[in-house]
């Protein structure tokens, strides 16, 4: 007598496969890497904005500004409050000042537009100056300048040809222009020298200092003693 063979159902189930989490993984990895990539790319440009059209840093190299700034003072420099610079161009936009009498700003070098000057206005347009025995005038009147320094007694008077450090002028700045000079007078290459500064050469408005490196004072020439005293200072 045959035995009767059991009958299976195929109910249409499958067998549930192994899960497996490398795809997911590898996912989840290719994510996290162009997120990263993604946020390095945002940071950079939003840098490069900032750098470009905000706020920039400064190192000051030479004693010229001595003692407003020091050599191995840094910088930070507004950008943006004489009106940001259109690429290409000499137009300016979201202008909120004009650059002023007393502002210490930062500029390209008349004689190496490769090279950035830091000095102070001394003279805008309409302004007629005039240096004597070292003093300064402006539209007649006697400055009083406390920030000033004079580091060599000697005052030179025509027709020596080194004459115009201390004694220059009477000149009018010129629509467009400014006269730029340095508060170290005696040891400062300025519009004295290479004439009037145009104020689309003009970067932006020193802001405050905040760092220091005392360059006389290294331990190694690349570990020098920081002037904390000086960190924060606004400059004025």
């Amino acid at each position: 007598m045959a035995k009767k063979r059991r009958k299976t159902q195929d109910n249409g189930s499958v067998k549930a496969q192994p899960k497996t989490t490398e795809t997911p993984n590898r996912n989840r990895r290719k994510s996290k890497t162009r997120e990263l990539v993604e946020s390095l790319i945002i940071a950079v440009i939003l840098a490069l904005l900032i750098r470009a059209f905000i706020i920039q840093a400064f190192r000051i190299p030479s004693g010229s500004m001595e003692q407003t700034l020091l050599i191995g003072d840094f910088l930070l420099v507004n950008k943006f409050i004489y009106g940001t610079k259109v690429p290409f161009s000499e137009d300016r936009i979201f202008q909120f000042k004009a650059p002023e009498r007393g502002d210490i700003i930062v500029f390209k070098a008349p004689d190496d537009p490769k090279k950035d000057f830091i000095k102070r206005i001394v003279g805008v347009a309409g302004d007629t100056l005039q240096l004597r025995n070292k003093i300064l005038y402006v539209n007649g009147e006697k400055q009083d300048e406390p920030f000033v320094q004079h580091i060599d007694p000697v005052v030179y008077t025509p027709p020596d040809p080194r004459s115009v450090r201390d004694n220059f002028g009477p000149v009018v700045v010129p629509e467009g222009k400014l006269f730029m000079m340095g508060d170290n007078r005696d040891n400062s290459h300025d519009s004295r020298f290479w004439g009037f500064l145009d104020e689309n050469e003009v970067k932006g408005k020193a802001l405050v200092i905040y760092f220091s490196l005392n360059n006389e004072k290294c331990l190694l020439p690349f570990l020098c003693v920081p002037r904390l005293n000086r960190i924060g200072q606004m400059i004025r």
